[in-house]
């Protein structure tokens, strides 16, 4: 049976969870979420979600865990959100925000003007001396984590200097380069 799946998920005082044909909602301070799911039956009982299996199929225990995970997520977003930071390491690269629209120069000979989706705030954080650091905050968990990977996919960190778009806190692989 699946270790995660079993764990029932705790609803937060301010949180609503309704479940009904097929589609979980999510309502909290900061906004709401929904997501449909299959194969597994969701209930709530006494502020717990608790998420079960009705057969042992390879579906539905594949399923077990990813949709408790899913609601999990849905419930701490709502409640108290996520933040992802991300540092742009490199000289001239420079971050800006005016709204939802950032600004990236990150060494291309034109800078880059990303639309943010309005669900994911933006601040953009530049100190003397230091790199610049732009941070995210959204309710959804997926959509910053899909909108962060786009920002690091437009200048990825490269093995030699290290040189590029990373997380704060991420650990690169380094290469040693050409030794004369």
């Amino acid at each position: 049976m699946s270790r995660i799946g079993k764990n029932p998920v705790t609803i937060p005082a301010g949180v609503t969870v309704d479940v009904k044909d097929g589609i979980v909602t999510v309502k909290g301070k900061l906004g709401q979420l929904t997501q449909e799911f299959a194969d597994v039956d969701v209930k709530v009982e006494e502020g717990q979600v608790i998420v079960e299996r009705s057969a042992n199929d390879k579906d539905q225990r594949s399923k077990h865990g990813l949709y408790r995970s899913l609601i999990n997520n849905m419930v701490i977003g709502v409640s108290t959100g996520f933040t992802k930071d991300l540092e742009l390491v490199g000289v001239g690269y420079r971050a800006s925000n005016t709204g939802q629209k950032l600004d990236l120069a990150l060494g291309f000979s034109h800078n880059i003007v990303m639309d943010i989706a309005p669900e994911v705030k933006v601040e953009t954080v530049s100190e003397k001396g230091k790199n610049p650091i732009i941070k995210l905050t959204s309710f959804d968990k997926q959509l910053l984590g899909a909108v962060a990977a786009k920002i690091r996919g437009f200048r990825r960190p490269e093995p030699y200097k290290g040189k590029g778009v990373k997380f704060v806190g991420e650990v690169l692989r380094r290469k040693a380069g050409k030794s004369a």
